[in-house]
């Protein structure tokens, strides 16, 4: 069993997220890296530069977002492996910098890696 969960990397850090992976390309504005408290920062499974802008934190391009970006990931199998391998091992916490917590790039992943099968 995996344990995958999201969070905003605004949000005050918590013992329960466990392994704390920023998956943004670029660094959230305003918060300085110690206060972050990251284990790893994985720029690899943000979604691309060109899907990122197109998507522009629009609520109605979500459901295209989602496909298009579930595309980019069945590319990157490797990194998803290892991802659910230390899920596998202790809690995983993605953290995104997006404000809208219902629709962003963090929750594609998060299904994605749950239902990853190597």
């Amino acid at each position: 069993m995996i344990t995958i969960s999201i969070k905003r990397v605004y949000e005050i850090p918590s013992n329960k997220d466990g392994y704390r992976m920023l998956i943004d390309k670029i660094w959230p504005r305003g918060i300085k890296k110690e206060a972050a408290q990251l284990d790893e920062w994985n720029k690899t499974m943000a979604p691309s530069t060109e899907l990122r802008k197109w998507f522009a934190h629009k609520d109605e391009r979500f459901q295209e977002f989602t496909k298009r970006y579930e595309s980019e990931l069945k590319t990157k199998t490797k990194e998803l492996d290892r991802i659910v391998r230390l899920a596998k091992k202790q809690p995983v916490c993605l953290l995104y910098s997006a404000k809208n917590t219902q629709a962003n790039h963090a929750i594609v992943l998060k299904k994605a890696l749950e239902n990853f099968i190597p």
